[in-house]
């Protein structure tokens, strides 16, 4: 995106979380530690079965007297659901608030120059992933997953237009913006594909920053543990680029007549759960592969370690 271009997304979910008990409560439940989340910083974060299986993920941050929490818009129902399963009765508000809100993508740029209005003296403010910016009654934050998606403006519905025109932004197509972060190798769209399918790590979320390995417990906290210090990550999920035919989900990708991975997200943009050992994603990374009836390279985001 250009440092004036922008988009909304409309298919973001809210949920205002707040209650005496809130913070302990998400703490013993996410994945991130929701100790780190202050006026200046906001994380990125997940929830997983008791196994280590990826369930959803969000963003969540200081907000009021509590946290608000961004998603999906079409799970946001079963976040919520998930979330009062494990309540019991701690006291936890959790309120849909997506009609409420929207959020506007702006460049990272445009956030920077943003900063600079309001940097006071002795200020630490910063446009590292996550920083946060409270302008005026909105909050501005850069994407805790990737600096390079940029960042986003969370305000009321009825604010958008009056933001968009003070800040002299131009809307364009988030077709723009989801190709972006199909290049840095994040998915967002068709999540629900993931769901239960493979453990939470292997949707990238440690390289991400979704995950603290230092934190007390959360749900699958164990097998999580295991695999990320026992050093037994065996597959990720990783960017597929169409070279001939078409993909399909479910479809068995193959490197010298043996299997490497399985597509899990066909479409708009594909992404497939890839061995990286045994072979070694070395060897066949960005080469053709057959990918049931069609041909398909395997991309590596520059992150990923």
């Amino acid at each position: 995106m250009e440092i004036n271009e922008t988009t909304i997304l409309n298919t973001r979910g809210f949920i205002k979380i707040n209650g005496d008990e809130a913070k302990s409560f998400l703490q013993n439940i996410i994945t991130n530690d929701i100790e780190k989340i202050a006026d200046k910083l906001t994380l990125f974060s997940s929830i997983f079965t008791p196994q280590g299986k990826y369930l959803y993920e969000f963003f969540i941050l200081k907000f009021e007297d509590g946290y608000l929490l961004e998603c999906e818009k079409k799970v946001t129902p079963e976040i919520i659901k998930i979330f009062n399963f494990y309540k019991l009765r701690s006291k936890v508000n959790l309120t849909d608030v997506s009609k409420k809100y929207t959020n506007i993508i702006i460049s990272l740029e445009k956030f920077k120059e943003i900063m600079k209005t309001q940097h006071v003296k002795g200020s630490t403010l910063s446009c590292e992933e996550g920083s946060t910016l409270s302008c005026q009654n909105e909050r501005i934050y850069v994407d805790p997953r990737h600096k390079n998606l940029g960042a986003k403006i969370i305000t009321k519905v009825e604010n958008t237009k009056n933001i968009i025109e003070k800040l002299n932004l131009k809307k364009i197509d988030n077709k723009n913006y989801y190709e972006k972060s199909f290049t840095l190798g994040i998915p967002q769209l068709n999540l629900s594909k993931l769901k239960d399918k493979i453990f939470g790590i292997e949707n990238n979320l440690d390289e991400l920053g979704g995950i603290d390995f230092k934190k007390g417990c959360y749900i699958g906290q164990e097998n999580t543990s295991r695999i990320k210090l026992r050093n037994k990550l065996r597959r990720r999920i990783l960017p597929v680029k169409k070279i001939a035919g078409e993909i399909n989900e479910d479809d068995i990708i193959k490197f010298n007549g043996n299997e490497v991975g399985k597509i899990m997200i066909n479409e708009p943009y594909p992404f497939a759960l890839i061995k990286v050992v045994n072979p070694n994603l070395k060897e066949f990374i960005d080469i053709e592969l057959v990918c049931g009836s069609s041909k398909i390279k395997i991309l590596k985001p520059n992150w990923i370690s």
